[in-house]
């Protein structure tokens, strides 16, 4: 009986010591629900939003860094208008690009947020980490809200702080 107990308990650790398979907690399920596959308005307004993200930040000297599990919030502040959505690219700290999400056009609806987490073992974009979201709404309507939330915490220590998108000329 000794044996199975031990099997078991190395097979629990063996399991417990594994990196996670995925480095994104992105849906896709959740974006091919959100894509639109008709024709937009030709008098839509178009825009891009830049918004700077961490994946990881400086902490006591350049060699030394912690990593954060960042929430992007995209959200349509409109009580009864949709915004859509046509690129959310995510770039590293030198400008490469990392992912797009996706490849049509997504919608939100109004006073929805639609969100991406970039998980804390996500560490590919570094300490100056930034997304590029194209964006198309009606002449009437409130532009999109872009935020980043980025959080860590470790034993009793946290860390937290926010960014908001910048409009894009």
């Amino acid at each position: 009986m000794k044996p199975i107990y031990s099997l078991l308990f190395l097979l629990f650790f063996a399991n417990s010591c594994e990196e996670p398979k995925t480095i994104s907690s992105v849906d896709p399920v959740n974006w091919n629900k959100r894509m639109i596959t008709y024709t937009l308005e030709d008098s839509m307004i178009s825009g891009s939003t830049y918004l700077s993200v961490y994946s990881e930040i400086y902490s006591q000297s350049e060699h030394r860094t912690h990593n954060l599990t960042a929430t992007v919030s995209m959200r349509n502040t409109n009580l009864s208008d949709t915004v859509f959505i046509d690129k959310a690219a995510y770039f590293d700290t030198h400008g490469n690009p990392i992912r797009s999400y996706f490849d049509k056009p997504v919608f939100i609806a109004p006073m929805e947020t639609v969100e991406i987490v970039i998980d804390e073992v996500d560490r590919e974009g570094g300490t100056g980490a930034n997304f590029l979201f194209n964006w198309r709404i009606k002449p009437t309507s409130n532009e999109p809200l872009f935020e980043g939330v980025m959080i860590s915490t470790s034993g009793q220590q946290g860390l937290s702080f926010t960014t908001q998108g910048k409009r894009l000329k």
